[in-house]
């Protein structure tokens, strides 16, 4: 081996370090992708971008609120709210990272240095990716519990711990690939329009992902249903079984907050996937609907927002648990119940039995997350254990 080719690599570190730290990098690209004509880069806030830091705010406020509910309240230091505070936080952390995205974006984004850029946009990457990869473990954990009965509770908290960490490596793992060199500095016509020093073949890489973890939620989450959709049908036919049926009944009820999860999943996302296949697509100053990503983007957003109040709100001692944090005395009765205000999502009753026993009375909680008993589980499904 020659000296010069020994060099080699030093000199390409020593390439990649001077290039990083080049301000022109980050006008060369932008004036590539025709982002430089845009009037977004010449002045300060527009009144869209303060829109959307007053949705960040709030997501930042309400998810805090659902985090200081949890560690208040001792009910909540159980294992299976773990991965629900895990989802609170990776969605309060986009909301925050997204909001000094916005401000450090417009005029200032032509004075960064690319090092800055990428640490500026894999913020959000990785608070949005740990946002949608909590999903899946949620989805995970129900299925591991409903099919196998096993629910974490003692030497079952690894496995839960395990899913936690696993989202945050590969969160942090997917942001952080274009500043170890996954980018497309010195290769322009390679480059996103949408995020200018994001290579296309590291955005088509991401959308691949991404879309393989919604179709494993959907899969885990129509399996998860079919079982109990069966069992309520065969329930149904036992008149010795009615108060089993009905307990199905409140599960199946339950259960159509997945479809609304789904749903709202993916009208906040597909969008956002649809604009950077396009952006995989076209080349550069071809498709100007890719001059608006901010507003797809922030629609994704929103599903930070609706987290909470689909996962968390639908949970009777969390409802109880926030609404003593935020205002007991208004909203409580002397008996700790919630006053019928004639506002049915704060009752939020899922069954019409619901209030006739009291025994059921924890079901939705352990159903809305997946905090099942083995002797739940069987009482309610005595053929999941031969699934």
């Amino acid at each position: 081996m020659t000296a010069e080719t020994s060099t080699m690599p030093t000199r390409k570190m020593l390439q990649m370090f001077n290039e990083y730290q080049s301000n022109k990098v980050i006008i060369e690209h932008y004036n590539f992708t025709g982002k430089l004509n845009m009037t977004k880069y010449k002045e300060g806030l527009k009144p869209e971008a303060i829109t959307f830091l007053l949705v960040c705010l709030l997501i930042v406020v309400e998810n805090a609120i659902v985090l200081l509910a949890i560690w208040k309240n001792k009910k909540f230091h159980v294992p299976m709210y773990y991965l629900l505070g895990n989802l609170t936080l990776s969605d309060l952390l986009a909301g925050f990272t997204y909001m000094v995205n916005i401000v450090m974006s417009g005029a200032k984004t032509l004075n960064m240095t690319p090092v800055l850029w990428f640490l500026r946009e894999g913020g959000v990457f990785i608070m949005l990716a740990a946002s949608v990869i909590s999903l899946l473990a949620i989805a995970i954990e129900r299925h591991v519990t409903m099919v196998r009965m096993k629910p974490y509770q003692g030497d079952k908290q690894g496995r839960m711990f395990a899913l936690i960490g696993a989202s945050w490596v590969l969160s942090v793992f997917l942001g952080i690939l274009p500043v170890l060199g996954w980018n497309c500095i010195g290769q322009l016509p390679q480059c996103s329009t949408v995020l200018p020093l994001f290579s296309k073949s590291y955005i088509l890489f991401c959308i691949t992902i991404f879309s393989a973890i919604l179709m494993s939620i959907v899969v885990l989450y129509v399996r998860i249903f079919r079982i109990v959709k069966a069992n309520t049908q065969r329930l149904a036919s036992v008149p010795q079984r009615k108060g089993l049926y009905r307990k199905s009944q409140k599960y199946m009820a339950l259960l159509k907050t997945v479809t609304i999860v789904l749903g709202v999943f993916i009208a906040c996302w597909l969008p956002l996937f649809i604009l950077l296949l396009l952006d995989f697509c076209c080349p550069a100053e071809n498709c100007k609907v890719l001059f608006k990503a901010d507003y797809f983007l922030g629609i994704a957003m929103f599903n930070s927002l609706l987290n909470p109040i689909i996962y968390t709100l639908t949970s009777k001692d969390m409802r109880k648990a926030i609404i003593r944090l935020l205002c007991r005395h208004c909203l409580l009765t002397k008996d700790g119940q919630v006053k019928k205000m004639g506002m049915p999502f704060l009752e939020c009753s899922t069954s019409k039995t619901d209030a006739a026993s009291h025994r059921l009375e924890g079901l939705e909680t352990t159903v809305s997350t997946g905090n099942l008993t083995p002797s739940t589980i069987k009482a309610i499904y005595p053929r999941l254990s031969k699934t």
